[in-house]
């Protein structure tokens, strides 16, 4: 009937794809982070806290794309800080209190220059940015 026991014995087709999960077939494989697209000499797998022993490869990914969008959001951070100081845009980055981007100072007091409503528009960006784009 509807069970399978028409075709026969479901313990004969150990490698039939319908028995992927079972983990008793050889042609099942665990995740296996060692072996991940990386890991090169001289320094391997590197893993010092070892948040991969628990072999859950959806957790590792996750981490990977965290740590790349880490990376890159640091790279932004950098050239943020570095660029202001050749390059100026020229207009206003506050119309209506007055402030030219010319009066900008450059490095971390300009962080008290720019205006409250200036840093809700930078936290509604960054909550868009991260909303709309998953950990691919």
């Amino acid at each position: 009937g509807l069970t399978g026991s028409a075709w026969g014995d479901w313990a004969l087709y150990t490698a039939s794809p319908l028995r992927f999960f079972g983990g008793s077939s050889e042609s099942y494989k665990s995740f296996d982070a060692t072996t991940e697209l990386g890991v090169q000499q001289p320094v391997g797998f590197w893993d010092p806290l070892g948040f991969s022993k628990d072999g859950n490869e959806a957790n590792f990914n996750r981490r990977r794309s965290v740590e790349l969008k880490h990376g890159r959001i640091a790279m932004a951070a950098t050239m943020g800080y570095i660029v202001p100081e050749f390059v100026r845009l020229p207009g206003y980055l506050s119309p209506s209190e007055g402030l030219k981007f010319s009066d900008v100072p450059t490095g971390l007091t300009a962080l008290s220059k720019v205006p409250a409503l200036g840093w809700v528009q930078i936290a509604f960006f960054i909550g868009i940015v991260e909303g709309s784009f998953g950990f691919d």
